[in-house]
């Protein structure tokens, strides 16, 4: 990872700052994309640029709007010099039952789970051929096994799923694309998920019998990085098991 240079989406919090502290930390140069987490980004930029001077950057943009994907690959560009890996891991997550979803979800959830990580492959395709370098998507095990009452958010994350495999035929030989499914890692924000009964109910389908950290995505992040140069088209799952235990 030394000199590389990589963006991720998302990168300011949670799973997201523990991919950027761990690219970091094995020499890479950090893009950190944000959309409204702008002190968590500048916190997370002053931290790595204490540690190596002028090896992180801040990037905002709202990854719906398509012509702002071009404007935030030309900035990491502009700072750094190239682009060799790009990390879509931001992603908005929330229930969609059937009989209440929308259009304004559907544009949301499919936006930022789909949409959003396609073109922005395309808006990078040029400096990560011209690098060799690779994309981490970031999935879900529920791609596979959809969430009960996350409708929306399973099928998008499902569309990844298939886009991953679709973009490694489009963009081999010189680029290599790959997806790392989290199960329990990061609890989600929201209040329903707060019950220490439903945890504890989810974390006995795991094998492991234990919940992950946002280490262990960031670990497999940097694996399919910069140690598996014969891997493209795959998916990982990152889940102590439980996508074969549901």
């Amino acid at each position: 990872m030394q000199g590389k240079v990589v963006l991720v989406t998302g990168g300011a919090k949670r799973v997201g700052a523990a991919i950027c502290r761990r690219l970091h930390a094995a020499g890479a140069n950090i893009v950190i994309h944000y959309r409204s987490s702008l002190y968590e980004a500048l916190a997370l930029r002053a931290e790595l640029n204490e540690l190596r001077p002028d090896s992180a950057q801040c990037v905002q943009a709202d990854l719906l709007d398509i012509a702002a994907l071009q404007t935030m690959v030309a900035e990491a560009v502009a700072h750094f010099g190239k682009l060799d890996a790009l990390v879509n891991n931001a992603s908005s997550f929330y229930a969609t039952p059937l009989a209440q979803l929308d259009e304004t979800q559907w544009h949301d959830l499919v936006g930022t789970n789909l949409k959003a990580p396609l073109f922005l492959a395309q808006a990078a395709a040029a400096e990560l051929r011209r690098s060799h370098g690779a994309i981490v998507n970031i999935a879900d095990i529920h791609a596979e096994r959809p969430m009960q009452g996350h409708l929306l958010y399973s099928a998008a994350k499902a569309g990844l799923v298939a886009l991953t495999k679709g973009l490694a035929q489009e963009m081999a030989p010189q680029v290599r694309v790959n997806g790392v499914a989290p199960g329990v890692i990061s609890w989600p924000e929201g209040e329903e998920w707060q019950s220490e009964e439903r945890r504890r109910k989810i974390v006995a389908h795991t094998l492991l019998k234990r919940e992950g950290e946002p280490e262990d995505i960031a670990r497999t992040v940097q694996f399919l990085i910069a140690d598996a140069p014969y891997i493209t088209g795959q998916i990982i799952s990152v889940d102590g098991g439980r996508s074969i235990n549901l």
